[in-house]
């Protein structure tokens, strides 16, 4: 294996990424311009630099377009609930269970991380925080501790694993160049054991701060809590009440249902099955659209060509704002992959694999030790979440997992790892400039106090599941 100037360059630009990432700027710009100066020296040829910039996005987007449409899909779905107000019918029931802050915490963390997993964290929290957060606080929960249930379960452990939308898992895997069902499994049992230590951390840690039912500084926290107001029915009527109750009952038993279904097929048949991967996602996404397309009929039937489609329009505004830049740093990252490299380069044979033959070159000189994998990704992962996203960090954690694979550490585990410390970093728990703003927010208290308090059980949550995926897988 010769490592050329090509590969030296690969290795300064995924460098000059790195540090990007740790001052908290865009990385666009330097994965474009990286992808653009090694191909043009690789090929020699300035117009082939040109065409890689191009073929490096459009593979990318290729290989990633199905996530643009499952967080169409179910973004889509979540508006179309809140037109018929069934979204806040299917958490009200909840607010009942809320007898003291105690439960309060536990019931925030359950609802938030099940929410979570089927419509994604962030358009979830105004739902959340709208409803149940007040619930909590007159039940003696302070608001900051109602922050704290909320981050942990649904910017840290149901989005870390996004089993049942498995945005995360497709990027890590696509990446890392094996099947997504290598990678979620893993990461689900991960995101629950790093979930488990940091909230149980948080509660220790914040139990004392509980007060009593209807204390007059709970009332001073409700009054200071800043909530986003939740959509309004555009007719309120019998009927409209009706279709409200019913889709509150049919969306959650028909997700669960899925689920339900998805995990039988895989015990039943003692196999791994196409529901662990891309198929899972095209199975939930496809039951989404139906849930869509009767929310919007029952919402309005002479309006409901045109409500749908503003429903989806909004759904793929929001995907193309929360993936968009990934794209370019897939692209990046996959010319570092012999997978994609060809089709990026347009080489028919032996096309170069810029970042894995640059980490094959250095093992000599790195400890051979399924140790040091673990902690290095854990590392690298979390240092990639410093820009905030939590997702664009995945294409590099994804493909140094595969470069990193020892007999004792295979590629899936490291690119479960790598996917827990970028997406618990950035993805909402211990950076200020990311998610984590909206709920400090909604719950009214100070997003530089809730890092504080989520830093501790966080970290160690990362490192507990870290160390334990040697001994699990």
């Amino acid at each position: 294996m010769e490592i050329t100037l090509s590969h030296w360059l690969y290795g300064i630009f995924t460098l000059m990424i790195i540090f990007t990432m740790i001052f908290r700027r865009g990385v666009v710009l330097p994965t474009l311009l990286g992808t653009f100066v090694i191909a043009w020296v690789y090929q020699g040829s300035l117009v082939d630099g040109f065409t890689a910039i191009f073929n490096a996005n459009l593979v990318a987007a290729k290989e990633l377009f199905n996530i643009f449409l499952i967080i169409t899909f179910m973004i889509a779905l979540l508006h179309s609930l809140r037109d018929l107000g069934a979204d806040r019918k299917m958490i009200q029931p909840i607010e009942k269970l809320m007898v003291n802050g105690h439960v309060s915490f536990f019931v925030l963390v359950a609802i938030t991380y099940v929410i979570s997993l089927f419509f994604w964290p962030t358009p979830a929290v105004p739902l959340i925080c709208a409803l149940l957060v007040p619930a909590a606080i007159r039940s003696g929960l302070p608001a900051m501790t109602a922050a704290v249930a909320v981050a942990l379960a649904g910017q840290g452990m149901a989005l870390s694993s996004d089993y049942i939308v498995q945005v995360a898992p497709n990027l890590s895997a696509t990446s890392a160049g094996i099947d997504t069902a290598l990678v979620s499994d893993k990461a689900l049992v991960l995101s629950l054991i790093a979930g488990g230590v940091a909230i149980s951390l948080a509660y220790f840690l914040y139990r004392k701060t509980i007060r009593s039912k209807n204390s007059e500084l709970n009332e001073i926290e409700m009054n200071r809590m800043q909530t986003e107001k939740v959509s309004e029915n555009k007719a309120k009527s019998v009927h409209l009440n009706a279709w409200s109750k019913l889709f509150a009952v049919l969306v959650p038993v028909s997700l669960l249902g899925v689920v339900i279904y998805m995990m039988y097929t895989k015990l039943n048949s003692g196999r791994m099955t196409g529901f662990e991967g891309g198929d899972g996602a095209a199975f939930v996404g496809g039951v989404a659209v139906i849930l869509l397309l009767l929310s919007t009929i029952a919402f309005g039937r002479q309006n409901a060509l045109d409500y749908i489609t503003n429903h989806i329009t909004e759904g793929f505004v929001f995907a193309f704002k929360a993936m968009g830049p990934v794209i370019p740093i897939a692209g990046f990252f996959f010319l570092g992959s012999t997978d994609f490299s060809g089709s990026i380069l347009g080489i028919e044979e032996n096309a170069p694999g810029f970042l894995f033959d640059l980490v094959e070159a250095s093992q000599a000189y790195l400890p051979q030790s399924a140790l040091f994998a673990v902690i290095s990704i854990l590392i690298i992962g979390v240092i990639t979440g410093l820009d905030g996203s939590g997702f664009s960090g995945l294409p590099l954690t994804g493909a140094l997992a595969a470069s990193l694979e020892t007999a004792s550490v295979d590629a899936g585990t490291l690119a479960a790892i790598g996917q827990m410390g970028s997406i618990w970093t950035g993805g909402g728990t211990i950076v200020a400039w990311s998610s984590l703003i909206a709920i400090a927010g909604f719950c009214g208290v100070s997003v530089m106090d809730l890092v504080r308090k989520n830093f501790i059980p966080v970290m160690l949550g990362l490192f507990v599941a870290a160390l334990l995926s040697l001994f699990i897988f």
